[in-house]
């Protein structure tokens, strides 16, 4: 009886397989709610431009990357490798933008302490000589970037160093460099143009003023572990 038993309960769990499968796949990514309210970063970043960031520009890259997702999916079900290659600039360029963004969003606040505290502050003097030089360092590769795209903070695991890397369009860092993000600082026009025109380096120096130091500390430690 009780041999009979498993074997019912191993044709359940089967015949369950290909519908918690499908479950699976039919998950959606959603727009993350913001960790404060559009207007909580002004003067330095204006409410238009939160509005306008958050609830136009990252849910597109949410709804058209499930739409590329669902997409590879049927790709994938037909073995349609051409479709499944044909798309992955899609799933590459509005993955990316979600995955940056959602970092973004709680990597600000509109109650920063103005520079990093403890354990970061040790790593950043360690590793750029003082908060300043790496301010500056980041500050430099953000308006250096060409056309659009993003500037990083991240940690190297093999070396156990922070590092500072630009990345190009929506290319995220740690599928692109290997690095894990800690502070990202968005220099895509749509990020300040409202506000700043076409004056990035006047953008990239007010953003300084609300970075939340905590966030970035605790993704220090998580990426640490």
């Amino acid at each position: 009886k009780m041999l009979c038993r498993v074997s019912n309960l191993r044709r359940y769990a089967a015949s369950l397989s290909p519908a918690l499968n499908c479950v699976a796949s039919r998950q959606k990514h959603t727009l993350p709610d913001l960790p404060y309210d559009y207007g909580a970063l002004e003067p330095h970043i204006s409410a238009e431009i939160m509005q306008v960031h958050h609830s136009k520009h990252h849910a597109t890259y949410v709804n058209n990357l499930n739409v590329a997702e669902e997409k590879y999916q049927e790709a994938l079900a037909k073995g349609d490798v051409t479709s499944q290659i044909a798309l992955q600039p899609a799933l590459k360029f509005n993955g990316g933008g979600h995955i940056n963004h959602s970092i973004f969003w709680t990597n600000l606040s509109s109650n920063s302490r103005g520079e990093p505290q403890g354990e970061l502050l040790e790593a950043i003097k360690r590793d750029f000589g003082s908060f300043e030089k790496m301010k500056e360092k980041m500050s430099a590769a953000c308006v250096a970037v060409q056309g659009s795209g993003w500037g990083w903070l991240g940690f190297e695991r093999e070396s156990g160093r922070l590092r500072v890397a630009a990345c190009a369009n929506q290319d995220p860092l740690q599928a692109t460099t290997g690095l894990i993000p800690l502070l990202g600082i968005d220099v895509w026009e749509h990020a300040y143009y409202l506000q700043y025109k076409n004056v990035r380096p006047d953008y990239v120096k007010a953003i300084w003023n609300v970075v939340n130091w905590e966030n970035v500390s605790e993704r220090l430690r998580a990426a640490n572990k």
